[in-house]
């Protein structure tokens, strides 16, 4: 089947070419739109519907009209020369407060970009006062917006907001600040839009000047980036779609994600068909480059489909998780994976045959026989001293594993640099309780679905108020149905920290529950709840996730390799390569830097990602080994082949991949995430596929393949190599 969609691919070129760029760019401008609708950035709405805080937030959606797209931007107002409010300074800020509450906000649009592509999030904001300093410095102002955070569309909303009412309060002699996930979100894409478009420009530069090094080509250089946006604006308008379709819901990040993760898989995947393509001209010069094409890509997708299933089954069994963050994650990369593969075993291999000898182009290097340079040396050392180079590998790794032990797990939002909005948090907690403008809420119903009497929790209230860590409790709120209540209570911690989420969980569910009037449900909720309960889901997810992702890809191993024990090799490598980048991310960040812990979705995400990604490189040597198998001459002989005619695609992939995840560290907060990919991706490349995996191979020998062990000439053989290699001499590598 690979071979038909390769050959036909290969023989319909430029109608499949232009077949894709219709596709790349119907998609590509549809994609921005839908996705914009499908993400979500509540991350309690992710959280299965039998947790506390999911509970609490169902009752406030359904009796007080919280909407699960709203988000808050609290608003700081204080006299510009310090001094106190008096009584006619806030009754000029609640009159301006209400002006600004009748003022439809409307979207600010791009001058080139079409309306009907970008939908509108004008709306009118819902203004309320919230609460004063008690050395009256300064009021606080509620004010509500409908809308993804993470919206280009909705963050535009609220900084025309912010400047008309910072404004309109400087007109008052008023100065203002904001604050809340809105405007940090706002503040830190407005900080870091320059480190992000440099970031971007890097990668590219990187992509390029690699290519252009290793093919000495203008084509080479440039067509796997253009090759990859085209299937990447196809895969991320698929992945749209798809949810927009089955109302799926995706986590803010996850197209960042996805479009970092295609950038590195789809130009790793160009990258072997090039090699393999170049490979094969010096080879067998006389042959027509369309066959060739065709040949690389049938051979080559074999290997390419492996391992992009590899990343699918990973993703796939995301499934089975009960945080529904991650349960989004899962098919979303899978889906956007699978393009990807169908563009690799169709567009690239179309390229390839429309291109021909002109793909290397104005290099003239398939002119000369090439001369045995660093990787044919390389290979001559991995042949002549396996086991020296397996302890060392094994070494580095172990020792980098190690970081491991003290491993803690960290479930505050990660901290970016310091924002406007950060400040005006920073001066609000210093005259009030930390949690004031995020509290965590209690939230009643009568069991009988019978109405409530606010008079009915003022012994709940006197019970929280005497919980050590709690600030403040608010009054009673009654739903206007009056079969609900609500009670706010402010917490002296911030409540994205460990402290608030343990007060949360601990003290104030415990107060609830043994104070709460008999008669009524009582579910506590809020920021620290939630992520209370997120650590909890995201425990139970890591035990169930990680096996039966690693029992999938050794199945797709072990059907690719057709060997018992080659899936095993592989597995205790990637395995080895997973928890020395876990150790190193500890080891820096949590040892070096002293933060409470690693990100509590790292883990995860590093297994999924370097485990499966770290397979592609694993799987092209291991393919390449036994594919050499079949040739003549001793095992050792046949691993120093292989790693000469695959270690300058593996490394220049891999090298691609780390530089791609590397542009994370752009975005705020993703620092670690940043650093833990692009350190596995490196390891996995670099140590793993070419020195652990091949070292194993060189002392295993034919066994590695047990039962089914190739044999000289049983097999396809390979294209005889332009040259001569130059490998270690019979009788010093040994013969098995």
């Amino acid at each position: 089947m690979i071979r038909a969609l390769t050959g036909f691919s290969t023989r319909h070129a430029w109608k499949v070419i232009a077949l894709w760029a219709v596709l790349g760019m119907g998609l590509g401008v549809l994609g921005p739109m839908l996705m914009s609708r499908v993400t979500e950035s509540q991350s309690g709405d992710f959280l299965p519907r039998s947790y506390d805080s999911a509970a609490a937030l169902r009752i406030a959606e359904e009796h007080f009209g919280v909407r699960s797209d709203a988000t808050t931007v609290t608003v700081l107002v204080a006299r510009t020369d310090g001094k106190p409010l008096g009584a006619a300074d806030q009754r000029q800020i609640e009159a301006e407060a209400a002006k600004l509450a009748e003022r439809r906000v409307v979207m600010p649009r791009k001058e080139d970009e079409p309306e009907f592509l970008v939908p509108d999030r004008s709306q009118t904001p819902r203004i309320a006062p919230a609460m004063t300093a008690p050395d009256r410095t300064f009021e606080l102002l509620s004010v509500g917006l409908t809308g993804n955070a993470s919206d280009e569309g909705v963050q535009g909303v609220f900084r025309a907001f912010r400047d008309d009412a910072r404004a309109r309060f400087a007109d008052l002699g008023m100065r203002t600040g904001f604050t809340g996930d809105l405007a940090e979100r706002s503040d830190s894409a407005d900080a870091n839009r320059t480190a992000v478009t440099i970031g971007g420009a890097l990668v590219t530069a990187l992509i390029v000047l690699l290519n252009v090094l290793v093919f000495r080509s203008v084509l080479a250089a440039v067509l796997p980036l253009l090759a990859t946006a085209v299937i990447g604006a196809a895969a991320t308008g698929t992945v749209a779609g798809a949810a927009s379709l089955t109302g799926l819901r995706l986590d803010a990040g996850t197209p960042g994600l996805i479009s970092v993760v295609l950038l590195g898989i789809g130009v790793d995947y160009l990258l072997f068909l090039l090699f393999r393509f170049r490979e094969q001209l010096r080879a067998r010069p006389d042959r027509p480059a369309r066959e060739a094409a065709a040949e690389v890509a049938g051979r080559v997708g074999t290997a390419i489909t492996s391992a992009a299933l590899t990343i699918v089954a990973a993703f796939a069994t995301l499934g089975v998780a009960s945080f529904g963050q991650f349960r989004s994650l899962g098919p979303a990369v899978a889906v956007a994976v699978l393009v990807m593969l169908l563009g690799s075993l169709t567009l690239m291999p179309a390229l390839l045959a429309a291109c021909g000898r002109r793909m290397f182009w104005p290099s003239r290097s398939l002119q000369r026989v090439p001369r045995a340079g660093v990787a044919a040396r390389y290979g001559d050392l991995v042949a002549r001293r396996p086991l020296a180079l397996l302890l060392a590998s094994v070494a580095l790794l172990g020792a980098l594993a190690a970081g491991t032990i003290g491993l803690r797990m960290d479930y505050s939002q990660p901290e970016g640099s310091a924002t406007p909005a950060s400040t005006t948090a920073a001066e609000i907690a210093r005259a009030l309780p930390a949690g004031v403008s995020d509290p965590t809420s209690v939230y009643l119903v009568a069991e009988d679905g019978g109405t409530l009497d606010a008079g009915r929790f003022d012994g709940l209230a006197h019970a929280l108020t005497g919980v050590e860590g709690v600030g403040q409790v608010g009054r009673t709120v009654l739903a206007d149905d009056r079969r609900a209540a609500r009670i706010d209570v402010y917490l002296n911690a911030d409540p994205q920290s460990q402290r608030a989420r343990d007060l949360a969980a601990g003290p104030v569910r415990a107060a609830v529950a043994a104070h709460a009037p008999k008669g009524t449900g009582a579910h506590v909720g809020g920021t620290a709840a939630i992520f209370a309960d997120i650590s909890t889901a995201v425990e139970h997810d890591l035990t169930v996730v990680f096996p039966v992702a690693a029992a999938l890809i050794a199945l797709i191993l072990l059907l690719l390799l057709r060997s018992l024990l080659a899936p095993v090799v592989l597995l205790l490598a990637v395995g080895l390569g997973f928890t020395a980048t876990l150790g190193a991310a500890t080891l820096l960040f949590q040892h070096g830097l002293d933060r409470p812990g690693i990100a509590f979705s790292l883990p995860l995400v590093l297994f999924l990602f370097v485990v499966a990604l770290g397979t592609d490189y694993n799987i092209l040597i291991t393919d390449r080994i036994r594919e050499e198998m079949h040739r003549p001459g001793p095992p050792r002989a046949v691993v120093a082949r292989a790693v000469r005619h695959t270690a300058p695609a593996i490394a220049t992939a891999g090298l691609v991949l780390a530089g791609s995840f590397a542009t994370l560290a752009t975005t705020p907060g993703s620092e670690q995430i940043a650093f833990s990919l692009t350190l596995g991706i490196l390891l996995s490349a670099l140590v793993l596929s070419l020195a652990t995996v091949p070292a194993a191979a060189a002392l295993l020998g034919r066994s590695l393949w047990w039962p089914l062990r190739p044999t000289p000439g049983a097999g396809p053989v390979p294209a005889p190599h332009p040259v001569a290699e130059p490998g270690p001499a019979p009788d010093r590598i040994g013969i098995r």
